[in-house]
Order: C-alpha cells, then sequence, then structure tokens
C-alpha cells in the first residue's frame, strides 16, 4: 500500500461538525459526497431539518456477502473550541482524529484500494449519520431499518490500544425525573410543605443501590437540582439518570426497578414525572458474530483482538437487528472528546490493509476465487 496522505483528513477536521451544528455538519457530509463520487456509489441523502442529514452510500449489487460500513458525521466540539487539525511524526491532531472523522477515512481508503483493485465497487455501502453523539435518537429507526439488509456490518469508532475490535457493549438508559412537592416556610409552615429535595434524596439512594458491579451494571445520578432558598421547602426537584448494562436481563431489571421506585415515592405525597428511557440496547457477542470472527481471522491469516466496552455505539443498534457486528474498525488514538484527541498514524496503515482484505475477501468472493486458480 502506497504512504498514506493525510490531506483529506485534514480536510474532514478542520470542517466544524458539531452535533448541533446542523449547517456545519451538512457541510462535513458534502465533503464526503465529494471524495466518495469517484468511487461510483450511488447516494441516497435523508434530508433532516434539526440534526444533519444522514447519507447512504450503495454501490453495485453481485453475489457475494452484502456489508454495511457504519460511520457518523458528528463530533462534540461546538464551533470555535477546538478545531484544528495538525500533525507530528507519530501522530494526527483534532477534533475526530480518532471519533470518529479518522474511522470515516480508514473506511474511505478502503473503498478506494478496492476501486483501484476491482475496477468497481459491489456488495458494500456505507452509512453515515449525524447524530450518534446525541444519542442516535433521529437515526436510530434508520440504521435499524436498513441494517436488515446486510450480511455484516463493520463499524468505524476507534480502535483499542493493541487493534482490538470491539465484539460486545454496554446497553445505556438515561431518564428525567421532575419531582413536585409543596412550597412552605421553613421557619413558620414547616409541617405544611412537602420537600421535593428531601424525596429526591431518598429516591437517588435506592438508584444508585441498583448498581451491580459484579454484572456490570450501573446507575449514576449525574445531575440535580431544586429549591428556592435556604427558608423554603423545595417544591420542585430534578435528576438527570443514567443506566448502563451489560446483559437484557439487567436492562429490564434496572428500566423496571427505575419506574418502580419513583412510583413508590410517591406514596409520600409528592408527585413525579419520569422521561426517557432506553437509548441504546446491549451489544452482545453472539454465534454469528464469532463466525465472523472466524472468517475475518482465516482471511487476515491471524487472529484479531477483541474487547468489550462499557461506552455505546451504533454499533449496539445493528447488532440487536440481528446483523453479525464488528466494532471498531478505525484507527487506535486517545484523548477522543477532550481537546487532546489524537490517533496513530500507522494505525491508519494497519487497519485500512486489514479493512481492505477483508472487503475484497466478503464482497468480492468470486474475483478473489478466480485470481487465486
Amino acid at each position: 500500500m502506497d504512504t498514506l496522505n493525510f490531506t483529506d483528513l485534514a480536510t474532514l477536521i478542520n470542517c466544524n461538525s458539531y452535533s448541533k451544528h446542523k449547517t456545519g455538519v451538512d457541510k462535513h457530509g458534502e465533503l464526503m459526497v465529494e471524495l466518495i463520487q469517484p468511487l461510483g456509489m450511488s447516494l441516497t441523502r435523508y434530508q433532516r431539518d434539526t440534526v444533519g442529514d444522514h447519507l447512504l452510500f450503495r454501490s453495485a449489487r453481485r453475489s457475494g456477502k452484502k456489508v454495511l460500513l457504519l460511520g457518523h458525521l458528528d463530533t462534540v466540539f461546538p464551533p470555535d473550541t477546538f478545531t484544528d487539525f495538525h500533525m507530528d511524526e507519530q501522530w494526527v491532531y483534532g477534533p475526530g482524529a480518532c471519533d470518529m472523522k479518522g474511522g470515516n477515512f480508514v473506511a474511505l481508503e478502503a473503498l478506494r484500494f478496492l476501486k483501484k483493485q476491482f475496477g468497481q465497487l459491489a456488495n458494500v455501502d456505507f452509512l453515515l449519520v449525524s447524530d450518534e453523539e446525541i444519542g442516535s435518537d433521529d437515526s436510530r429507526s434508520l440504521t435499524e431499518h436498513l441494517a436488515k439488509n446486510y450480511d455484516a456490518c463493520l463499524v468505524f469508532e476507534a480502535a483499542g490500544k493493541n487493534h482490538e475490535v470491539v465484539v460486545a457493549r454496554k446497553g445505556i438508559a438515561t431518564f428525567e425525573i421532575n419531582v413536585e412537592g409543596k412550597a412552605a416556610h421553613a421557619g413558620n409552615h414547616y409541617a405544611d410543605g412537602i420537600d421535593a429535595n428531601y424525596a429526591a434524596a431518598n429516591m437517588i439512594i435506592e438508584l444508585c443501590n441498583l448498581t451491580d458491579l459484579k454484572k456490570g451494571s450501573t446507575v449514576n445520578v449525574g445531575k440535580i437540582q431544586g429549591g428556592i432558598g435556604a427558608n423554603t421547602i423545595s417544591p420542585k426537584s430534578s435528576m438527570l439518570v443514567e443506566a448502563r448494562f451489560t446483559s437484557d436481563v439487567e436492562q429490564a431489571r434496572l428500566l423496571n426497578s427505575i419506574e418502580n421506585i419513583c412510583l413508590a415515592i410517591e406514596v409520600t405525597g409528592v408527585k413525579v414525572t419520569l422521561s426517557g428511557g432506553l437509548q441504546r440496547p446491549v451489544m452482545m457477542p453472539s454465534e454469528a458474530q464469532q463466525q465472523l470472527l472466524e472468517e475475518v481471522a482465516a482471511i487476515l491469516g491471524e487472529s484479531i483482538p477483541t474487547e468489550r466496552r462499557g461506552g455505546v455505539s451504533d454499533a449496539n443498534i445493528v447488532a440487536v437487528a440481528g446483523v453479525p457486528t464488528l466494532d471498531g474498525f478505525g484507527p487506535f488514538g486517545d484523548g477522543d472528546h477532550t481537546i487532546h484527541e489524537r490517533a496513530l498514524k500507522s494505525s491508519f496503515t494497519k487497519r485500512i490493509e486489514q479493512v481492505s482484505k477483508i472487503l475484497a475477501a466478503l464482497c468480492f468472493e468470486e474475483a478473489v476465487e478466480m485470481a487465486n486458480v
């Protein structure tokens, strides 16, 4: 493979694509359209009003497995915060260097390699959604619908330190809990009040007690607010709660328990409103995924290391749709979601070579077999 040129990656990174900056996300999408257009893939644009448009690039169809490459256009950095690309001898730096403009660049370079090798792309499509960093609330149903058309999915979140691919991710649910009590003067009419803060405090203890680290389940009350002042019984309190879990059983336990805690506290006289819910289901290892791993190992001539992660991605969505899914095919990097984000140059080369070989074998099976005759 020729020496890698990072000019296109620099262009992508220098385009701000903060999730809530639709103009920037769409501009980033147009840059990807311009880069992919020479590959002969057709484009389906899923236009959106409040988030960036989702983009599906499709190739021709022939016999062989159909593979979906999955990435996202958005990053977590607002305009004028962390914006610029730069590099040194070992690393490239900038917003999205590893999460996941760097991963999209790996997919792009692999597609370019296949186009050069076979003359035409086939059986491989590339989906880029625009809202992954804010929960994929808009794109989830689209991803679920499209995923069922494929035999396998490769997701381009960052690789592990030893170039592990991700075979499992926790599921996640997020909730907003609002507690409404009754205000009263804390000195003159204490007994007339219903303390929303006190009710919320008791709920927090019960919520956090749902955590079971041995089972990989956590409940975190990440933000609380309430009350008016020291001399007033608090009429309102609210909290933001996140639950993460590693199995369907724990998912059901936590979601049911959170709802029950909200219902039970109402006997104290407060009113509780629960909103939110399951954001991404659990991505669990499967027999089909293991078969895909073994096939990848045979293609590469070596086993590829694997890992499980507590963080979520759109791999959760595709895996639950029943598609054998492997995540972490982007470059290795660190500092993601911080101003120190970077990705290892040599890792790009390794991943591009791996993905190119995998796609050549899966999507161009007949052509590869004929070449080996």
